[in-house]
């Protein structure tokens, strides 16, 4: 299942770590949380569509069976490598243990409105509309979060969510940094003779 789920979100590499981290903390273990964390950002829908349509059906094929098959043997071997980590820290009943349920309708609103306002934010439609229906969904957002979670649960989200914010924000503005100072460093044509000219 970790393997696959990826297919469904269109995550970078950036923003499958929090999903990794939340997988893991869940206690999902270390082996599906590394599943999940490899096969992700590869085999997200557009990222096979775009590699099917820009370099052909046979490697986006490969593209696809690959990550799944190579995501399954790196999870197997992390956790086989730290099992006894693993066994130590499973003192709880698993992923979810001690959680009250939680109507699926109330998870697909919280969870749907955060995938809406990702899509529409970085959608190519008009500003003033992208801003009329974030502004709605951060509404609808609202309303979700006081009407069908508690002050603590809300809380916890927040910290969290900034938690993450701080870990990976520096480390996206280095690497965008560091590649923006290597592309005009780095002379064209020694890429186009390394790796062609596309």
């Amino acid at each position: 299942m970790a393997s696959v789920s990826g297919a469904i979100l269109a995550v970078c590499s950036c923003t499958v770590l929090p999903l990794f981290a939340g997988i893991y903390k869940k206690g999902a273990g270390l082996g599906p949380a590394v599943t999940f964390l490899f096969s992700g950002p590869a085999i997200n829908i557009l990222a096979i569509t775009l590699t099917t349509r820009k370099m052909g059906w046979e490697l986006g094929l490969a593209r696809a069976i690959g990550a799944v098959v190579f995501s399954i043997v790196i999870g197997l071997l992390m956790a086989f490598i730290f099992r006894k980590e693993e066994a130590a820290n499973n003192d709880d009943d698993g992923m979810f243990a001690g959680e009250e349920g939680r109507p699926v309708g109330h998870l697909l609103a919280f969870f749907g409105t955060l995938v809406a306002i990702l899509l529409f934010g970085t959608a190519a439609i008009p500003f003033w509309s992208k801003i009329a229906i974030i502004f709605a969904l951060l509404s609808f957002l609202a309303v979700v979060l006081t009407r069908w979670y508690d002050g603590d649960e809300v809380k916890e989200w927040l910290v969290e969510t900034w938690r993450f914010v701080k870990l990976i924000f520096p480390v996206l503005l280095v690497g965008v940094f560091v590649a923006g100072v290597l592309k005009a460093v780095i002379p064209q044509h020694w890429i186009e003779t390394s790796v062609g000219g596309n």
